[in-house]
């Protein structure tokens, strides 16, 4: 049996699709940064200091990918695969932390009187929705398939990205719109914007930490692991069974009882085609401890 880490494809999938978000990002920080300094929009250079978060955590998500298909050592002889679940971790922390800031700075802008951003960063804006909201797609389906809470976090910061774009988007209209005395809506965009980012960032972390935590994974795994051992021989049913994710792959301790009459050499070789069959049904699943019951 090949050692306990992510399967080479996955990861490399998963860092490719880093990759890409973090080049797009580096692109859009300028060009929001640039644009909402010139069309005077705080809410755009908020959402460029998203995009700036952005880059870094992409950066975790890769770094922690990576670290993930390192092969078992002495010191972790399950494998590197915890590796991947607190990369996640890093990029809701960094959500917060940037919608704090962006929090704090649209409080002092909307105390203070300014002008109203101008026209063109509406079309920047629309852009940018776009560009980011294909990015998640894009991003979200390959952690999906590859079952990655790094990769759907990285995509879930994209969509936060967007829907940061889409409220100063709102806001900027509505300023133009209304005109003076709407001058500070562009600001109300950021300061809800921020809210949005936070509810992302506990949807990042509340599965992430659940991982870290050995919580059993979504889906009736019992209901699945009895199934299939109960097309073993002699097999009566499933008495405790347990299942934890690290990284890309699940490990599985299942209690199966059997007639007690069965010698040893018999529940040994039962206790093999269980653990073979579940093997065989579920791909992701790395390892079964299977322990006999006599009935």
């Amino acid at each position: 049996m090949n050692s306990p880490t992510i399967e080479p494809h996955k990861a490399k999938r998963g860092e490719q699709t880093t990759l890409i978000g973090i080049f797009v990002n580096v692109a859009l920080v300028l060009v929001k940064g640039i644009a909402g300094w010139l069309g005077n929009s705080y809410a755009l250079i908020a959402d460029a200091m998203e995009s700036a978060t952005d880059i870094v955590t992409s950066f975790f998500v890769w770094l922690g990918l990576r670290t993930a298909s390192k092969a078992p050592d002495e010191d972790h002889p399950y494998g590197h695969g915890k590796a991947e679940p607190l990369a996640a971790i890093v990029v809701a922390l960094a959500l917060v932390g940037a919608a704090i800031l962006i929090a704090v700075q649209s409080i002092q802008n909307i105390r203070v009187p300014h002008e109203v951003p101008a026209p063109f960063t509406l079309a920047v804006l629309a852009g940018v929705v776009v560009v980011k909201e294909v990015l998640f797609r894009r991003i979200a389906k390959v952690g999906d398939e590859v079952d990655s809470s790094a990769v759907k976090a990285d995509a879930w910061h994209h969509r936060s990205d967007a829907i940061t774009s889409l409220t100063a988007f709102a806001g900027i209209s509505i300023a133009l719109i209304g005109g003076p005395g709407y001058e500070s809506a562009d600001d109300w965009a950021a300061l809800l914007a921020s809210g949005v980012i936070v509810y992302n960032a506990y949807h990042i972390f509340r599965p992430s930490f659940g991982e870290i935590m050995d919580e059993t994974p979504a889906g009736d795994w019992e209901a699945e692991l009895k199934s299939i051992a109960m097309t073993v021989p002699q097999v009566m049913d499933i008495e405790k069974f347990r299942v934890r994710k690290t990284g890309f792959e699940y490990f599985i301790d299942l209690h199966v009882i059997v007639p007690g009459d069965l010698t040893v050499s018999q529940g040994h070789a039962i206790a093999h085609a269980v653990k073979n069959a579940i093997l065989e049904a579920k791909p992701a699943v790395y390892d079964v401890l299977v322990h006999i019951e006599p009935a």
